[in-house]
């Protein structure tokens, strides 16, 4: 199953405030683990919510908002995407990350969508689409 780890913003990682030589060390040592375990497909950090932009979709129209965005706590500072038998493996690779902040902090896990969870709304021509897609976005 695959998974999306985000890591969630904090006031300080908002700020922009930059992690100390350790912590980026012991987060460079976390990310071996998880490549060396065959687990880690992505992962980067997030500048702060007030260098993106967020496009609001009605019907046709499209609205252009800038950041910085409100509830700090509900924003992405960060994020991996790993590759892990169940939910279960998620938590225990979770558990064992350094603290991604210089304070309390949080990791949110979801699993993604897999062509299978769409049942019979994925047709064989959109299961083609799928795989030439993914087969250019990961060479899988």
């Amino acid at each position: 199953m695959r998974v999306m780890v985000l890591v969630k913003a904090t006031k300080d990682s908002e700020a922009g405030l930059m992690l100390s030589a350790e912590l980026l060390e012991a987060m460079g040592r976390y990310n071996e683990e998880l490549v060396n375990a065959g687990i880690l497909l992505a992962g980067e950090g997030l500048h702060p919510s007030a260098k993106g932009k967020r496009v609001a979709f009605d019907g046709p129209g499209r609205t252009v908002i800038d950041g910085p965005f409100a509830a700090t706590g509900e924003l992405v500072a960060g994020f991996w995407l790993w590759q892990v038998k169940d939910m279960a493996e998620a938590v225990e690779w979770v558990k064992r990350c350094p603290n991604p902040m210089t304070g309390p902090s949080e990791i949110e896990i979801r699993p993604l969508f897999e062509t299978a969870d769409f049942g019979d709304a994925m047709t064989p021509k959109l299961m083609e689409q799928e795989d030439r897609i993914r087969e250019k976005t990961t060479g899988r």
